[in-house]
């Protein structure tokens, strides 16, 4: 479903992308490890054409974004859906308005076939009736829910995650992760998550990349990654810092 070539993509003077090359396939899900600036946001909005790179290719079922005007990018765009770091909502609308805003952009339902999927996306994410509520009025993680709902509202093909579990404490991460993981099975979606959260990350994911100077360093099931010899990865996995290197 997803194919990226050799992508590289700079800031300035830093490459941050530096030939990232990987597959995804229908109906799987990946989790994209990494340390903080390596990138793995910048990779995610290459996969949904908002950034454009120097060299490479981003292909979603064969199509070819770096090819395509605003109006192809677009339509494909809308296979996409997205649970935003901080989910992202407009502090502004109440969650109906939240969950409901792309709908209301294509312009193409009712009022009352909008309200209908609103509550579905709504108990879906098991967040029922709190459709006139402002985000202000919700928890971190009802804010990730009301995001979440408004990922999958129009039944995108897939769904990406950026560091849907920061600031959580770690039993509503768990019940982010365990919807996460209904939503995968329910809506048979691909998932692709980038994440800190390393039972985060052993949980949801069939296959883990880890996001290291710029290239795919390592991919593999939970089982092989946390199990690694690697040194690079196993002082990732198990938190472990190098004592030759500064951190800030």
């Amino acid at each position: 479903m997803i194919e990226v070539r050799d992508l590289k993509k700079s800031f300035g003077p830093q490459r941050v992308l530096d030939g990232v090359s990987f597959r995804i396939e229908t109906g799987e899900s990946v989790v994209i490890i990494g340390r903080s600036g390596c990138g793995k946001s910048i990779l995610l909005k290459h996969l949904i054409g908002l950034l454009t790179s120097e060299e490479g290719e981003v292909l979603v079922d064969g199509e070819n974004l770096g090819r395509m005007n605003e109006r192809q990018l677009l339509r494909v765009r809308h296979k996409f859906g997205m649970l935003f770091q901080g989910a992202a909502l407009f502090d502004s609308m109440t969650v109906a308005e939240n969950v409901g805003f792309a709908l209301r952009r294509l312009g193409k339902l009712t009022e009352a076939e909008i309200a209908k999927k609103i509550g579905e996306a709504l108990d879906m994410v098991e967040l029922p009736g709190v459709e006139e509520k402002k985000p202000s009025e919700l928890s971190g993680g009802m804010r990730k829910r009301v995001g979440l709902a408004r990922a999958i509202v129009y039944q995108p093909e897939i769904v990406l995650y950026d560091e849907p579990t920061t600031g959580l404490d770690p039993i509503v991460a768990d019940s982010i992760d365990q919807l996460i993981l209904r939503v995968c099975e329910r809506l048979k979606v691909t998932t692709v998550v980038v994440t800190h959260d390393m039972r985060s990350a052993r949980r949801i994911g069939q296959r883990i990349m880890m996001l290291h100077r710029g290239k795919i360093y390592v991919t593999g099931t939970p089982d092989e990654i946390f199990r690694s010899q690697d040194p690079v990865v196993n002082r990732f996995v198990n938190g472990i810092s190098d004592p030759k290197e500064l951190y800030f």
